[in-house]
């Protein structure tokens, strides 16, 4: 006995039903990463990357899902060791590691700039963490001068 709900399924073709492309994974970003530098040479040597990577990372690896990997892109070119990369070179390169096109004088100062920037940010962060420390340091100091000038 068919019940309407089967004669509906029943036609419906089968490629409506089931999709086609592979299923995209969703991946923590870092876990990508590390698969990334594993399958890649440009990725493993910290080389600065060619314009529009993402579409060739995709056809190489159709499982990933696209906003996972445009996060673990973003993470990695914006790591510090990346951005010395873009600084010093004057090649971009391929998943392969062969050169496909050039980074710009302009892209080389954008990174020494963020970089720059960061390095400040970070100098200014132990500054003000150091003049805390020394802060409390006096604090102390004063704390124990008056318990040893008002206490027994």
């Amino acid at each position: 006995m068919s019940t309407e709900k089967d004669s509906i399924a029943a036609d419906v073709p089968a490629t409506a039903t089931e999709s086609n492309a592979a299923p995209r994974q969703r991946i923590e970003p870092r876990a990508l990463l590390q698969r990334l530098q594993d399958a890649f040479p440009a990725f493993r040597d910290c080389k600065p990357l060619a314009l529009k990577i993402d579409s060739c990372i995709i056809e190489r690896m159709p499982d990933i899902d696209r906003k996972s990997l445009r996060t673990a892109l973003r993470l990695y070119t914006a790591s510090t060791r990346y951005l010395k990369a873009v600084e010093r070179s004057q090649q971009r390169f391929d998943l392969d590691g062969q050169p496909a096109g050039e980074v710009t004088e302009e892209q080389r100062a954008h990174a020494s700039t963020t970089l720059k920037e960061r390095f400040a940010a970070v100098a200014r962060q132990q500054k003000e963490k150091r003049e805390a420390e020394a802060a409390e340091k006096r604090r102390t100091e004063k704390l124990q001068q008056l318990v040893s000038k008002f206490g027994r």
